[in-house]
């Protein structure tokens, strides 16, 4: 008959009661989350879908800009570097058919430039010129512009979007996050793990970062080309040919260095680890390197202490590997972004490089304590006072290299508030000042830890080991035993007896018919058995985890350590999402650097339409006037003197002269040559400095027909 399930354990029912502790700690870490995330909503209101770093700061020809004569190449130049593709620049005609000579290139080597050559024999009208790039810091931007020949005319040209494809923005957003995320918790794992403490928790958040990493980082090489190229959708994700012009860029080249050092990384995380195994395995070894004691249950305790303690030399070839591995995977991302473009990029990086490993040291770290907090009842003191002094580090490392990148992203007290980046900003130091409170808060908790409570340790687990192994014999007697029945004494032979063969034969075959019901019993009784101690095996292990969380919980201090180290690694997950948003936000800087460009600077030549009238015969015409390149210092000026026909008008004297009111500078006087019917030259005019200069433009169309016109030019620096 099958033996009835036995009954669960009565302190087993008791594993889940409700904890006031740990309900409080969700309560508080629901009402964070939704404060931070209605304030990130709020703020992220208006952000643009992708955020553009390189801005257009000036054209050649100018933007609506009306030439006489065709020009022979287009010019753009941006706020900083960006990358070129074979359609980085195109330039349609009305018709809509390309122009350009289809391969742009850099002005004289500058990468904040981009040029493409014209055909020859274009005819009038306007042109439209569509631009599309892939900033140094990795973020696609894009633009039109137009510019006509001889006179504006209708154009058919109808652009797609830049913007990238909605779904692919998320997706590629998304993958970002996850990157750092992966990364912090990979570095700041391995760095509890090997200064403070590892255990099974420890060990799953450093492979679930490794995994993280890993999967992010393909994606975003995935996603990369159908985010930079604009509008193109999710299916060209699998885009080799998009795949391989990726492979081709900066970005492209660190996502592809990023999965050579996780493999390493996976390397030194496998011998960081390689003195641990699971319960129960015999090769599984203690903290100093010496075979574990046993544990609750008969099992073998989990390592206690930092991985590979006692075992110097190895520790220090991890710890030097490790570092480097760390080091190459925070470089991946300075190298390819912000700190990569800018000023003074050679110490940006660096300090860029050593503010991701303080950030993932102290975050990931933190995690790792939580995850550690939770698994284990007596977390040792000194693990925690380790990772305290630990974490106090990063935070000064993270404060000065913070500050530092600050002043070089946001540039001024104005920008600090009147950007995107600058508000961004403030949020992530309000998220840092609230998260280093909740860290004082934890430090306070820590100084309370009574070491004299790990003293009574010791003892539980022999008495309680004890109960249960008297618990099983009983258990064990009560079940009924399976072995062979007892062979009786043996007695002395009788005398034979006739037909005492045939009566042997039968109780031999009597004899045997009971051996093999017996065995057969046996087997039932022995399978029985194996179920049972499955049972029991199941049985202790939930009392094992019931009394793991009572004594878990059972310490105040600890308790409320641990309520404080999940506020704490909310309040985190909320600033990595911060941050993760800086990165693909517009520095404060370059913000301001371009508006100002927009207000006064004009890069290429810079063209007028000036009307004239001198009240005689054929006294009405119009002026073209182009002063190249538009800047301070040496300018080549123009004069085209157009009849209301549009025909070339042919003038007898014709005057200028430039004044900057502002800085009481002029008038100077342009020495203009008539070069042919219609235009005038001149050469070697110097500007001092740039700004709105006003021409004066005197025009002679007889011995008593004159008239001045005047208008401004903006000159750029």
């Amino acid at each position: 008959m099958p033996a009835s399930p036995a009954p669960a354990h009565p302190r087993a029912r008791s594993a889940a009661p409700a904890r006031p502790g740990a309900s409080r700690s969700r309560r508080v870490l629901t009402v964070l989350g939704a404060l931070l995330a209605a304030l990130l909503c709020a703020l992220g209101a208006g952000a643009s879908p992708a955020a553009a770093h390189a801005a257009l700061t000036g054209t050649d020809p100018a933007k609506g800009a009306v030439l006489q004569r065709a020009p022979e190449r287009v010019t753009l130049t941006f706020s900083e570097g960006v990358l070129l593709s074979d359609d980085s620049v195109r330039v349609l005609d009305p018709r809509g058919e390309r122009v350009d000579d289809g391969k742009p290139a850099h002005v004289a080597g500058r990468s904040s430039t981009a040029t493409v050559g014209l055909r020859s024999g274009l005819p009038d009208g306007t042109f439209t010129v569509a631009w599309q790039a892939v900033s140094e810091d990795s973020h696609p931007v894009g633009g039109a512009f137009t510019f006509s020949i001889g006179a504006p005319s209708k154009t058919s040209v109808v652009l797609p979007s830049a913007e990238p494809d909605e779904t692919v923005s998320a997706l590629y957003g998304t993958a970002r996050y996850a990157a750092y995320a992966g990364f912090v918790l990979l570095v700041g794992g391995c760095v509890f793990a090997g200064h403070c403490h590892a255990n099974r928790g420890v060990r799953r958040v450093v492979a679930t970062g490794w995994g993280t990493l890993f999967g992010a980082t393909v994606a975003l090489l995935l996603l990369r080309g159908p985010y930079t190229s604009g509008g193109r959708g999710l299916g060209a994700a699998f885009d080799l040919g998009l795949l391989r012009d990726v492979l081709d860029t900066k970005p492209g080249t660190a996502l592809l260095c990023r999965l050579l050092l996780l493999a390493a990384a996976a390397v030194c995380v496998a011998v960081l680890f390689g003195s641990y195994a699971p319960a129960g395995d015999g090769r599984a070894r203690g903290a100093a390197g010496r075979p574990a004691r046993p544990a609750r249950g008969g099992g073998r305790a989990p390592v206690a202490g930092p991985a590979l303690a006692g075992r110097t030399d190895l520790a220090w070839s991890v710890g030097v590997g490790g570092a480097l591995v760390a080091g190459g995977l925070a470089a991946t991302w300075a190298l390819a972004e912000h700190a990569s473009v800018g000023i003074q990029r050679a110490l940006a990086v660096p300090v860029d490089i050593v503010h991701l490993l303080a950030v993932a040291v102290w975050l990931g770290g933190l995690t790792a304590l939580l995850v550690a907090l939770r698994t284990e009842a007596r977390l040792p003191r000194l693990a925690v006072r380790r990772f305290s002094r630990l974490a106090f580090g990063s935070v000064v490392a993270l404060v000065a290299t913070g500050l530092y990148q600050s002043w070089r992203q946001v540039g001024s007290w104005h920008a600090l508030t009147d950007t995107e980046y600058g508000r961004w900003l403030l949020v992530k130091v309000g998220l840092v000042v609230l998260l280093v409170g909740v860290a004082g808060l934890s430090r306070r908790w820590t100084s309370q830890l009574d070491t004299a409570r790990d003293t009574t340790r010791d003892t539980a687990p022999a008495t309680r080991g004890a109960a249960t192994t008297a618990k099983a014999e009983a258990q064990a007697k009560a079940a009924p035993e399976a072995g062979p029945e007892a062979e009786p004494e043996p007695k002395s032979e009788p005398k034979p007896e006739p037909g005492a063969a045939t009566k042997a034969g039968s109780k031999a075959k009597a004899k045997t018919g009971a051996k093999t019901k017996a065995g057969a019993k046996a087997g039932s009784k022995a399978a029985e058995g194996g179920a049972r101690a499955a049972q029991l095996a199941r049985q202790r292990a939930a009392v094992s985890a019931a009394r793991t969380r009572r004594e878990r919980d059972a310490d105040p201090t600890r308790s409320g350590l641990r309520r404080s180290v999940a506020v704490e690694t909310g309040v985190a997950v909320v600033l990595l999402a911060v941050t993760t948003v800086l990165t693909g936000t517009q520095p404060g800087r370059a913000e301001t650097e371009q508006e100002a460009a927009g207000q006064s600077v004009t890069t290429g030549p810079v063209s007028l339409s000036v009307p004239y009238d001198t009240g005689g015969p054929n006294g009405r015409g119009t002026a073209e006037v182009t002063l190249d390149p538009g800047r301070s210092g040496d300018n080549t000026f123009h004069a085209y003197l157009t009849n209301p026909a549009g025909k070339p008008a042919d003038v007898p004297e014709l005057k200028a002269s430039l004044t900057l009111r502002e800085r009481g500078i002029g008038p100077l006087g342009v020495s203009l040559n008539r070069v042919s019917a219609g235009h005038w030259s001149a050469t070697g005019v110097q500007l001092p400095m740039p700004g709105d200069w006003q021409l004066s433009l005197t025009v002679r169309t007889s011995d008593i027909d004159q008239v001045t016109e005047t208008d401004t030019l903006k000159v750029g620096p």
